[in-house]
């Protein structure tokens, strides 16, 4: 493969992550939450990004609410015990929820939608439904992380006479393990941003805190949409 030919592979890869409207809306979250990091909730143009770039995701998320009812209405993974799929078809309800209040927001605050104390309310109720399912998640990933570590462990033992890096379901247990472990700490870490714009605790978590761990989530939200090939090379 010539040097054009490669750059030519990694500039696909570069358009068929661009083209995911998911990956869009991540990329303007680490830039709404590094401005808001940077302005540290003071008037400024750091400020003005934080507030533009905030509107503009909400065009992103407009009917997002379908995903994530379709996910409350589909079975779960067979063998998956009942505490984690009530935990996760709550999660999936929350998000739901989230969404779709979060349109009547767009709607307030574009002026289309002109009762604004009830739009700021359900932005108020939209976000603690998406503190509510990001506790949700974080339990998910704890419990699910504690199902691998224990198919790990029994994968160990089987293969102490071998090398186990060349077993193939190994692998593929540690790849879960590491993709479960990245999710834990991205949903542990939006509980944090949701108590930030809720304003729950204003003391401890100041804007600048809340655009800090923003912005981490977002930059591994921005690396799950990666392309497997992408993920692969980066690791």
């Amino acid at each position: 493969m010539t040097a054009l030919d490669a750059t030519r592979a990694e500039l696909g890869l570069v358009v068929l992550y661009l083209n995911k409207a998911e990956a869009r809306d991540k990329i303007c979250r680490a830039i709404q939450y590094g401005s808001k990091f940077i302005s540290n909730g003071q008037p400024g143009t750091a400020k003005t990004v934080d507030s533009t770039t905030t509107l503009a995701r909400k065009v992103f998320r407009l009917l997002k609410f379908v995903n994530d009812l379709h996910g409350l209405i589909s079975p779960s993974p067979k063998g998956t015990p009942l505490p984690i799929t009530l935990i996760g078809k709550a999660r999936n309800a929350l998000l739901s929820t989230f969404f779709f209040l979060d349109q009547i927001v767009w709607l307030g605050r574009t002026g289309i939608y002109k009762n604004k104390e009830r739009a700021e309310l359900m932005g108020r109720i939209s976000l603690f439904c998406w503190m509510g399912s990001s506790v949700c998640g974080t339990l998910v990933e704890l419990a699910e992380l504690g199902r691998l570590s224990v198919s790990i462990n029994k994968l160990e033992k089987e293969l102490r006479h071998v090398d186990k890096y060349q077993d193939e379901r190994y692998r593929n247990k540690l790849k879960q393990s590491n993709e479960r472990l990245l999710a834990l700490i991205k949903s542990s870490m939006d509980i944090v941003v949701a108590i930030g714009l809720l304003q729950l605790a204003p003391k401890k978590v100041t804007p600048r805190v809340t655009g800090a761990f923003g912005f981490v989530t977002s930059l591994i939200s921005c690396y799950q949409q990666l392309p497997v090939r992408a993920k692969t090379k980066s690791q």
